[in-house]
């Protein structure tokens, strides 16, 4: 037991935890704030949900997250420089948002979050290298720790600190516009903290020295800029996907990438609405505030850190398998709260539950992509696999309130729905156990 918690006592973490807040902060802006404000505005269900499909941003990260691995910004070093620019990027978007109106700037509000996203998903490709860079490829158990950290910085940012727009928003002369510009002052603190981060110390020069020298010979022994260009480009876009690939063998790779895609399904469809649904069934911007957000938070974090405690003395896949249980049976207990209606003693209950296997669930995964990585090329191979997670929670459940449409409202069979969910990704994981052993003792 003392060496669980010796884990958790490295002094790196601190930066992990504030970049996970930096990371699950903008999801705040552009998930349940801005669902909030819409259904203030009265937009239908089915126009919510579709305001969702900026989230598919975070899918395809990959496609550029090979730069992020080889282009170095000129100040803060190759993580922390890519994390900094985009948290401004994201600050001048809240400033930009605050000057909108949802009755006749409907265009522009879905662009300026369409931008939110791009540099929230650039951000999160830096922030996931990060940690995989400056956690040594031997110190398993940390690594575990620091899945656990991450994991509660990103639901302090999207839960902790996403009680604040809620409770402000029932205050008299407080308007989402205005909300938007406290936002952009939470995001400055963020940045902050990266400028006090310590960036890792990682020779990739020496990692990438034979891959050069490889795609060099196919590029041609010509100095020639073209040559030269040619060889960058292999490298930077070809190696990382095929060194994951060669090094898993096909047929176990694409079945890895399915069980990450299929994982977080459910819980992604009923994510998407719950605070429309929060709102349907008769609970108030702060009721949403203090149990969805302030109490989901401190759930959060506690069953963050005993979910890391489980991965490091009992493994990954029993982390997994016992998640994906829990998530079925957290998403049947809304259903019992649309028929139950909005008793908030219910509200808990749901609440401490969701809260559990949302950071048990995110814990294990995050763990279990971070050791399947090369750190030469730790942004594009942890990028490719987490932007599957994230399909499923973004362009996907972008469909859910069309769902809930479909049932004519019916909000207790769509939560049955959305349970059946993890069924397909727990038959892959059975089969999926020796690997993630071998993986673990790799390591």
């Amino acid at each position: 037991m003392s060496t669980t918690f010796a884990s958790f006592r490295d002094k790196r973490l601190i930066s992990v935890f504030v970049f996970g807040i930096a990371s699950g902060f903008p999801w705040l802006m552009i998930g349940s704030v801005l669902s909030a404000w819409l259904k203030d505005e009265s937009l239908s269900r089915s126009a919510i949900g579709l305001f969702g499909a900026i989230f598919a941003v975070y899918s395809f990260n990959w496609l550029w997250a090979p730069l992020i691995d080889r282009i170095k910004p000129l100040f803060l070093g190759q993580r922390r420089g890519w994390i900094a620019q985009m948290q401004w990027v994201i600050i001048g978007c809240c400033l930009w948002m605050s000057s909108l109106d949802a009755q006749v700037d409907l265009f522009y509000i879905a662009l300026c979050g369409l931008f939110i996203a791009i540099a929230s998903a650039t951000q999160d490709i830096a922030i996931d290298a990060y940690r995989i860079d400056v956690i040594g490829e031997q110190e398993k158990d940390t690594m575990s720790a620091a899945s656990s950290l991450a994991t509660a910085g990103w639901w302090t940012g999207y839960g902790g600190l996403g009680a604040i727009p809620f409770l402000l928003a029932d205050l008299p002369g407080w308007h989402w516009q205005m909300i938007y510009l406290v936002l952009a002052a939470i995001m400055v603190m963020c940045f902050i903290g990266t400028l006090l981060a310590k960036e890792p110390d990682i020779d990739r020069d020496a990692l990438l020295r034979e891959a050069k020298a490889r795609y060099s010979a196919l590029a041609g022994d010509s100095q020639s800029a073209v040559n030269k260009l040619s060889a960058w480009l292999l490298l930077t876009l070809i190696e990382p996907f095929r060194e994951f690939f060669q090094r898993s063998g096909a047929r176990l790779a694409v079945k890895l990438l399915c069980f990450i895609f299929l994982f977080k399904i459910g819980e992604a469809f009923l994510g998407r609405m719950s605070i429309v649904f929060y709102k349907e069934i008769g609970f108030s911007n702060t009721d949403i505030g203090t149990y969805s957000k302030l109490l989901n938070w401190w759930v959060t974090i506690l069953f963050s850190i005993l979910g890391g405690m489980v991965n490091i003395r009992y493994g990954i896949f029993k982390g997994l398998l016992i998640a994906g249980i829990a998530m079925a049976a957290s998403n049947l207990l809304f259903a019992l709260m649309a028929v139950v209606g909005p008793h908030k003693g219910w509200f808990v209950v749901t609440i401490i539950l969701d809260g559990f296997t949302s950071a048990w669930a995110t814990v294990a995964m995050v763990a279990f992509i971070s050791l399947l990585c090369n750190r030469a090329f730790s942004a594009t191979q942890y990028a490719l696999m987490a932007s599957l997670s994230v399909l499923s929670r973004t362009l996907l459940a972008s469909g859910s309130g069309m769902l809930v449409d479909g049932l004519g409202g019916n909000w207790a069979l769509f939560f049955v729905i959305t349970a059946l969910m993890v069924i397909p990704s727990l038959i892959i994981l059975t089969s999926l156990k020796d690997k993630i052993a071998e993986v673990e003792t790799s390591r």
